[in-house]
C-alpha cells in the first residue's frame, strides 16, 4: 500500500516563481560592478588553421583595455570534463589557442570599458589563418589516421555464442545528430576580487567545486582563495556542466584586478560551447523462435568533436545503459571515439541515453515487425525485472519496472485498438501511425565514481530552518524538491526552510554537483537523513530539559511535547530554551554517501500524422509513463516530463547543428536551428509508476534526464508505422521523410 505523506507527493509552488516571472531575478548578464570591464571572445572562422593575430590593430583604441591571445595566457592544458581531482582524462584544452581546431575555437579575447566596444574590437581584430587539413564528417574521421581517439568495450557473457544459438539474426544501423542545448540563457560569467583578496567567480554552472579546481590548476591560485558562487541559471541541460568561460574571465581579472563580465551570444554558444555528440550505432541481435533475444552486439562510432572532453565517458555511459533495459546475458558493446574539426561534444541531457535508445528502439520495432509480433509484446518478452543484476557487473537494477510502464501505457493509450485501427484515418495526403519505445537511465555515479555530499542543517531561534548543501538549481525546481524532502523529515512547513545554492565559501563540499541525475537521489537522501537527525535532536533536547525518556517525546506540527510532561514547545521555543540551559544550538552536520544506483525506466506512446506531400510530421498524442519510485512534487515531475518531451521531439524531428563540408556552421541562430515551437507541441500526458525504491529518499528516483529519452524513438516508430518506412537516421526532416516514402512507393509499384 502506498504510504501517505504530509509534503512528499504534493504540488507545492516553487518559491522562485515570483522573482523569475516578474524579471526581478538576476542572471549573470544582469550583474554590474563599479569599474566593471566587458570581455568578448574571438572565435575562429576556420575549422583547422594556425592562427596569427595582430593585436596592435585595435590595442591602442581608447576604451580597449586589453587584448589577450595564446601568447599571453598560461599554457597549462586541462580537460573541461574533469570535475574532481581524482578523475583524470586526456588534457588538450587551453584558455586560448594558437591553432584553431574548429569553427568557434577560442583564439583571443578583447576587454573594453563597454560591451559595444568589446564587440567592435573583436570584429576589427586583424587575424591571419594558415590552413591545415580539416576532417569534418564522421565518415571521413573513420578512415583518417590520427582521428581515432579511443576504443573501449563492455562485455557480458559471450555475444558470439548467443548469436550462434539464434534462429534469426537482425542488423540495423542508425545515426543521430549534433544537438545544441538551446538553454534560454547563453553562457556567461562574472569575476572580481573581494575586499579580502579572494578571486570570486559568479557562474551559472552545475559544479562549483569543479570550477574552483580548474581555475586553481590553470592560474596557480590556491583553492582556498577562490570563491565560486552559483548564480541564477536560465537552463543548462548539461551544457553548463563543463567549464568554458570561467578560466578566461578569471585570468583577465587576475591580470587587470578589475571586475569582468563575459557573456556569449547565441551564435557563439552554438559554435563555441559544446553539443550533444553525433553517433552512428549498429545493432546485431539474435532472436530465437520464442521471440527471446539470445545475444547482441552493439558497435558505436562517436563524433567527439575537436577536443577530447568527455567523449569517451559519454560513449561508455551509452554502452552501460544497453545492459540495463533488456535481459540479454550475452552482449558486447564496442565503442569507437573519433576527433573531427567540428563543435566539441559534451554532456547533454541523458548523457548517451537519447542516442542509444533513439536507434535501439527502432531496431527493436523492426525485429518485432519481421517476427510478426506486437512491438509491446516483443519488449515485454525481453525486458528486465525488479531485483535483477546488471550482467556487465554494474550496480544492481533495484526496483526496476519497465514492464509495468508498458502495461500501464498500453491501457492508457488504448494501444491494441489504436494500433489496429489507426490506418483507417488515412487519406490520399495524410498517413497516420502509432509507435512506442522504452528507455532507461540512472541515479548518480555510484559504482563508477565517488558519489557523496555533505549537509548542514540548523534550527534557528525563530523556528525556521537553514540548510547548507551544495545544490545547483538549473531552473527545474531542484531547491523546492529538496526543501519538500527536508520538510517531510523535520515535519515543518516548507515555507519555514531556507536553502542557498552552491557557494564554495558557504556550502559544504559535494563530490559531483548537478550531474548524472543524482540530485534527488543523493542530495535528497542526505537531506532526509539530516532532517531525521535534526528531528531526533529535538527529541533529545526536550528529554534533556525535562529528564524524560527520548522515546516518550514527540515531534510533530512544529511542536515538541512528551506524554510524561505538560510542557509543549514550538521549535523556536525549544531552540531558545536549549541554548539558555546548555549553551548549544540545535544543528546537525553529516556526510552522506549514495547507497545504490538503481535504474529508472520509461515508455513513450505516440500517434502521428504524416503529410505525404511535404514530409511534415504532426505529433497528435504523446503519453509518457515513468517509473520514478515516488514523485516528490507531482507538478514539477510533470513539468520535467513535458520539458523533456519538447527536447526529445526536437531531437526526433528538426534539431541539428548543421556543419557544412567546409566546416562552417549553418545553424547559428534560432531562425536556422529549428526547435519545436508551442503551436507544434502536442499535449503531453504523464503517468508515474510509483513503487518506492528502498534506497531513494521516500522511495524517490530521478526523472529529469530520463524524460528526454523515449519520445523521440516513439515518434519515429510511429512515422515508420504510418508510412511503412524504415527510417533510422535523425532528425526526420521533411526531405528525409519524402526520400523514404518515395522508396516505399517504388517498392510497391
Amino acid at each position: 500500500m502506498k504510504q501517505s505523506y504530509k509534503y512528499i507527493g504534493k504540488s507545492i509552488p516553487r518559491s522562485d516563481t515570483p522573482a523569475k516571472s516578474t524579471g526581478e531575478a538576476l542572471y549573470v548578464a544582469d550583474l554590474k560592478r563599479p569599474g566593471m570591464l566587458f570581455a568578448k571572445l574571438v572565435l575562429s572562422s576556420e575549422p583547422h588553421s594556425k592562427v596569427e593575430i595582430d593585436v596592435d590593430s585595435i590595442k591602442n583604441i581608447p576604451g580597449i583595455v586589453a587584448v589577450y591571445t595564446y601568447d599571453d595566457v598560461p599554457h597549462i592544458a586541462y580537460n573541461s570534463y574533469e570535475w574532481f581531482y581524482g578523475v583524470a582524462s586526456k588534457r588538450d584544452e587551453y584558455i586560448l589557442n594558437n591553432e584553431a581546431r574548429l569553427v568557434g575555437d577560442r583564439i583571443a579575447v578583447v576587454v573594453a570599458t563597454s560591451q559595444e566596444l568589446a564587440e567592435w574590437g573583436a570584429k576589427k581584430l586583424n587575424i591571419k589563418y594558415i590552413p591545415l587539413k580539416a576532417v569534418i564528417s564522421l565518415d571521413e574521421a573513420k578512415v583518417t589516421e590520427g582521428c581515432l581517439a579511443d576504443v573501449k568495450q563492455i562485455i557480458a557473457g559471450d555475444a558470439d555464442a548467443g548469436l550462434a544459438r539464434a534462429d534469426y539474426i537482425f542488423k540495423d544501423t542508425g545515426r543521430t545528430a549534433k544537438i545544441h542545448h538551446a538553454a534560454i540563457e547563453p553562457h556567461g560569467v562574472m569575476t572580481e576580487y573581494d575586499e579580502y583578496g579572494n578571486l570570486v567567480i559568479y557562474s551559472p554552472c552545475q559544479t562549483v567545486f569543479m570550477v574552483r579546481m580548474h581555475i586553481s590548476r590553470v592560474l596557480g591560485i590556491p583553492s582556498n582563495r577562490i570563491r565560486v558562487i552559483k548564480t541564477t541559471m536560465g537552463g543548462s541541460f548539461g551544457g553548463k556542466g563543463q567549464i568554458i568561460l570561467e578560466p578566461i574571465a578569471a585570468f583577465i581579472t587576475s591580470q587587470l584586478k578589475r571586475p569582468v563580465r563575459l557573456v556569449m551570444s547565441r551564435e557563439d554558444v552554438i559554435k563555441g560551447a559544446v553539443s550533444r555528440n553525433a553517433v552512428e550505432l549498429t545493432f546485431i541481435t539474435g532472436v530465437d523462435k520464442n521471440g527471446k533475444i539470445t545475444g547482441r552486439k552493439i558497435i558505436s562510432h562517436f563524433d567527439i568533436g575537436a577536443y577530447y572532453t568527455n567523449g569517451t565517458a559519454i560513449m561508455m555511459a551509452l554502452g552501460k545503459k544497453a545492459f540495463r533495459l533488456y535481459d540479454i546475458p550475452n552482449q558486447l558493446y564496442d565503442g569507437h571515439a573519433y576527433y573531427t574539426n567540428t563543435v566539441t561534444g559534451g554532456a547533454c541531457r541523458g548523457y548517451g541515453s537519447p542516442q542509444l535508445h533513439s536507434v535501439m528502439e527502432i531496431h527493436m520495432d523492426r525485429i518485432a515487425e519481421k517476427l510478426g509480433v506486437d512491438p509491446c509484446e516483443f519488449r515485454l518478452n525481453n525486458l528486465i525485472e525488479a531485483g535483477m543484476k546488471d550482467p556487465s557487473g554494474a550496480t544492481d537494477l533495484g526496483e526496476a519496472h519497465p514492464k509495468e510502464c508498458i502495461l500501464k501505457g498500453m491501457e492508457l493509450f488504448d494501444w491494441k485498438r489504436r494500433r489496429r485501427e489507426v490506418a483507417s484515418k488515412n487519406t490520399d495526403r495524410y498517413a497516420y501511425g502509432v509507435g512506442m519505445a522504452c528507455g532507461t537511465h540512472g541515479n548518480g555515479y555510484k559504482g563508477a565514481f565517488p558519489d557523496f555530499t555533505n549537509v548542514e542543517m540548523e534550527l534557528l531561534s525563530d523556528g525556521t530552518v537553514y540548510i547548507r548543501i551544495s545544490a545547483h538549481e538549473q531552473g527545474c525546481g531542484t531547491l523546492g524538491t529538496l526543501i519538500q524532502i527536508a520538510a517531510e523529515a523535520i515535519d515543518i512547513n516548507p515555507s519555514h526552510i531556507h536553502m542557498i545554492e552552491a557557494d564554495t565559501f558557504s556550502t559544504p563540499y559535494d563530490a559531483a554537483g548537478t550531474q548524472a541525475s543524482r540530485v534527488t537521489f543523493v542530495l535528497g537522501g542526505a537531506i532526509k537523513k539530516a532532517g531525521e537527525a535534526l528531528r531526533n535532536r529535538l527529541k533529545e533536547a526536550y528529554a534533556d530539559l525535562h529528564s524524560v525518556p527520548v522515546d516518550a517525546v514527540f515531534v510533530e506540527n512544529e511542536q515538541v511535547y512528551s506524554t510524561q510532561d505538560d510542557k509543549k514547545y514550538t521549535y523556536g521555543e525549544l531552540a531558545i530554551a536549549y541554548e539558555l540551559k546548555y549553551s548549544l544550538n540545535l544543528a546537525v552536520s553529516l556526510q552522506y554517501e549514495s547507497p545504490a544506483n538503481p535504474g529508472v525506466y520509461a515508455t513513450g506512446f505516440a500517434e502521428v500524422r504524416v503529410d505525404k506531400y511535404t514530409g511534415h510530421i504532426d505529433v497528435l498524442d504523446l503519453l509518457c509513463v515513468h517509473d520514478i519510485g515516488q514523485a516528490v512534487n507531482k507538478t514539477l515531475a510533470e513539468g520535467q516530463v513535458e520539458g523533456g518531451a519538447h527536447m526529445s521531439l526536437g531531437y526526433a524531428l528538426c534539431e541539428e547543428i548543421d556543419v557544412y563540408p567546409n566546416g562552417q556552421v549553418g545553424s547559428t541562430n534560432f531562425s536556422k536551428y529549428h526547435i519545436i515551437n508551442a503551436p507544434s507541441m502536442p499535449k503531453v500526458r504523464a503517468y508515474f509508476i510509483e513503487i518506492p525504491d528502498e534506497h531513494g529518499p521516500y522511495g524517490a528516483k530521478s526523472v529529469g534526464e530520463m524524460a528526454a529519452v523515449v519520445p523521440a524513438p516513439a515518434v519515429v516508430n510511429a512515422v515508420n508505422h504510418a508510412l511503412g518506412t524504415h527510417i533510422m537516421n535523425y532528425p526526420l526532416t521533411p526531405e528525409r521523410v519524402i526520400e523514404a516514402w518515395e522508396k516505399v512507393k517504388e517498392q510497391e509499384s
